[in-house]
């Protein structure tokens, strides 16, 4: 394993307000419909990321896999930004190595654009994989904002 530190970035416009995708993107009603790649349903969470505190999601795939990742929400500027760490769990609940998300936001043209900053990855795989969770977790965002 590389002991250099990985980070990813993401970007996706949306065809509605600024406000309306932070809303989106904090709220934990609106959070619910899009949270976790293509296939993972979120069966338990404490996910709000409208104010600095702990969250925690976990997630089940159609094949039974689950998955658990929690973190503190350390910022929140409406309608601007929000960040908060990240981390995996394993199999015996052991908290993995932490990383670092933001969520910005912009006006673009007649909607909003939504940039995801990764950073402080264990490695670039990890950016990799991550990459293919947020591109999936986008989508299913694509499909339910409105």
């Amino acid at each position: 394993m590389s002991d250099v530190l990985s980070d990813l970035q993401l970007d996706r416009s949306f065809p509605v307000s600024p406000e309306r995708l932070f809303a989106w993107v904090t709220q934990a009603d609106k959070l619910m419909q899009w949270w976790g790649p293509e296939g993972l349903d979120v069966y338990d969470h404490a996910l709000d990321l409208t104010r600095p505190g702990p969250y925690f999601a976990r997630m089940r795939g159609s094949e039974g896999n689950e998955y658990h990742v929690s973190g503190q929400v350390t910022h929140v500027t409406p309608p601007r930004s929000v960040g908060f760490t990240w981390g995996w769990h394993d199999d015996t609940g052991a908290r993995g190595a932490e990383s670092h998300v933001t969520f910005t936001i912009t006006a673009a043209g007649s909607g909003a654009r939504l940039v995801i900053d990764h950073r402080d990855l264990p490695n670039s795989e990890q950016a990799e994989s991550h990459a293919k969770g947020w591109t999936s977790t986008l989508n299913k965002l694509a499909s339910k904002i409105h």
